[in-house]
């Protein structure tokens, strides 16, 4: 266990290896409660989320939800979000739990410089948030509820009960697997994780920590906020076009962006691979003929894969597949080559 911005986490149960391949084959429950929600609600709730989050939350349909980021004037990163559309002016943000006030603050100080009908609350104390993720997911938690979870697409989500509690069930994830988010009231928190693990034995799954949840999102290419992305990282140097809403009105950071775009992006995340036995570890410096030009952000040993991997925030001419770069991993130059991303991705049943 260890604290983790405020809270008592689990690092691991059975083991990072064990917790990984899990996942990987069978299906593992993750305890996210610590993930804060934010509400906005209001005839401009809307366009509150328009101005505030990169992407287009415009084309969300009520049941939806979309991969964005809380994004400063200089198109850097406040931080990364879930956006769902609950109703037609009623929407959910999920934010890291090191950003929970930071985020609410930052939304509602805008809100009220902006002026129009929209609340923004602080709602993290009325959920808690369990993650069950893998091939079996689907199995083992349709045997809990009536909700059709084949008919749930990926971030799409329904409402229902899960073990006779009422829930929200959104198909997203961290890991790079099919799988479920539920959102219950905290006090039924233990009620639900029991139930499930109880539904997951005869298949195996298992409680897993924040380690296994670690190698699992990287192996995925998936960002890790402080991390991949901060305030000095904007959208497109974290590799992140995607989740831009390119065609929409102005935005916080738009004009940044939209320069980044047209040509004027200097350095970007790359995803690497080292074929040695070493580890390059967040923080390393990387290498170009001696000097160091970049940094590791991410690595690890995937314990799936079996291969040192990671991510180095690089200038944008070393992020093409098949460049070579040094990693000065504790006074060694390690070799390292850029590769496509993701290192990992499950076959689509």
């Amino acid at each position: 266990m260890v604290e983790f911005a405020g809270w008592d986490m689990p690092v691991e149960y059975s083991g990072i290896t064990d917790e990984h391949l899990t996942v990987r084959t069978r299906a593992g429950l993750f305890d996210v409660s610590h993930m804060g929600q934010l509400e906005l609600a209001g005839s401009d709730a809307l366009a509150t989320v328009q101005w505030l989050t990169s992407n287009d939350a415009s084309r969300l349909a009520i049941g939806q939800a979309q991969y964005s980021a809380l994004t400063t004037p200089d198109g850097t990163f406040v931080d990364d979000v879930l956006v769902y559309r609950l109703a037609t002016d009623h929407y959910l943000l999920v934010v890291n739990a090191g950003n929970i006030m930071k985020d609410y603050e930052w939304i509602a100080g805008h809100a009220r410089e902006r002026g129009g009908d929209v609340a923004v609350v602080n709602a993290s104390s009325r959920y808690a948030l369990l993650a069950l993720q893998g091939p079996e997911a689907q199995g083992i938690l349709q045997t809990l509820t009536s909700v059709d979870l084949a008919g749930i697409k990926y971030y799409w989500f329904a409402t229902g009960e899960v073990a006779g509690v009422r829930a929200t069930i959104s198909r997203t994830g961290y890991t790079g697997e099919d799988g479920f988010e539920v959102f219950v009231p905290p006090a039924m928190a233990e009620r639900v994780w029991d139930a499930i693990l109880d539904a997951g034995r005869s298949v195996d799954a298992k409680p897993c920590g924040l380690g296994a949840r670690d190698t699992l999102r990287l192996e995925a290419a998936m960002r890790l906020c402080g991390s991949d992305m901060d305030e000095q990282t904007t959208v497109l140097e974290a590799g992140l076009g995607w989740i831009v809403g390119w065609k929409k009105d102005d935005f916080l950071g738009a004009e940044r962006l939209r320069a980044q775009k047209a040509g004027a992006l200097e350095r970007k995340l790359a995803p690497f691979e080292i074929r040695d036995r070493a580890i390059a570890r967040h923080g390393y410096p990387v290498l170009r003929d001696g000097e160091q030009v970049g940094v590791v952000t991410s690595g690890t040993q995937t314990p799936f894969l079996k291969k040192s991997i990671g991510f180095a925030m690089v200038p944008v001419d070393m992020t093409a597949a098949g460049t070579a770069f040094d990693v000065d991993i504790r006074g060694r130059r390690i070799r390292a080559e850029v590769v496509p991303e993701p290192f990992y991705k499950r076959a689509k049943s």
